[in-house]
């Protein structure tokens, strides 16, 4: 569904019910947990028609804590290799 929404900017739920294997309700049910983990927000629009995109700056946080942990593992493992490589 994210790759869609990535795809496509700005999609609606009949939209993502023709380009996945399931159901409306199951489409409904992802984006209500998508825009309840505020990855995704719905677009105003004319009539009854509702659309939905990614919002802006919704994975910051978490790239920003992947970055983190990414660091961290790195000097990690080369003060590993180079407790295993050295010679006694």
């Amino acid at each position: 569904m994210l790759d869609v929404l990535l795809r496509d900017g700005i999609t609606t739920v009949p939209a993502l019910t023709a380009s996945l294997p399931i159901t409306r309700q199951a489409v409904a049910k992802h984006l209500s947990a998508l825009r309840d983990a505020g990855l995704v927000e719905r677009v105003p629009a004319s009539g009854r028609e509702v659309r939905y995109r990614l919002r802006a700056g919704a994975l910051a946080e978490a790239t920003a804590w992947m970055r983190e942990a990414e660091s961290a593992w790195d000097g990690r493992l080369a003060r590993l290799k180079e407790a295993v490589e050295r010679p006694d």
